[in-house]
């Protein structure tokens, strides 16, 4: 393998590009097999993402000065900070996809425990809504966002259009996830 300047090494080098990334990167090569292997690299990539995200949540809250807290703890508290007004407890699932009401429930004791939000009632609905302690949190949460995150990704040339573009492909493709597992539900 030859590095380094001439023109010809560099030609070579991009004519064996395509060729060297003709194997998709993935963590299951048996589903990589199949009709798809873009769609496993997604899914590797929603993986990893995941985690990292997840991570991302949970320690960005400890230095926002809330530790402890799991990532769906964190997402709850920002849906429900959204636009500073109540939410229902139906409508935090709804949100963000969530099918046990259950998970959410506990989400929201736990995080009323941490003074971060209240549950009150208007009728017979439930209804969350951030404490001025989660408002506060939710801000230094974003300021260490803008600061950690945001400047990085920035730096590297994501682009707000590229990065909305990509947002919509994700979301097109849990609606196919979502029909794909009523679909296997419906088979088991």
């Amino acid at each position: 393998m030859k590095f380094g300047g001439d023109a010809e090494g560099s030609k070579a080098a991009q004519a064996d590009a395509p060729a060297r990334r003709s194997r998709p990167v993935v963590s299951s090569e048996h589903l990589a097999a199949g009709g798809s292997p873009a769609l496993s690299e997604i899914e590797y990539g929603l993986i990893v993402a995941h985690h990292a995200f997840s991570r991302w949540m949970s320690r960005g809250m400890a230095a926002a000065g809330v530790s402890g807290m799991q990532p769906t703890e964190v997402m709850i508290l920002h849906t429900v900070r959204h636009r500073d007004r109540p939410k229902r407890f139906a409508d935090i699932c709804l949100v963000l996809g969530m099918e046990d009401m259950h998970v959410v429930t506990y989400a929201v004791r736990k995080l009323e425990r941490a003074g971060l939000v209240e549950v009150g009632r208007q009728g017979k609905e439930k209804l969350v809504s951030a404490t001025r302690a989660g408002v506060e949190v939710c801000a230094r949460y974003a300021e260490l966002r803008e600061q950690l995150l945001v400047t990085g990704t920035t730096s590297a040339g994501y682009e707000e259009q590229n990065l909305s573009e990509i947002a919509a492909v994700l979301r097109a493709l849990s609606g196919y996830y979502d029909q794909a597992a009523r679909s296997a539900a419906a088979l088991a």
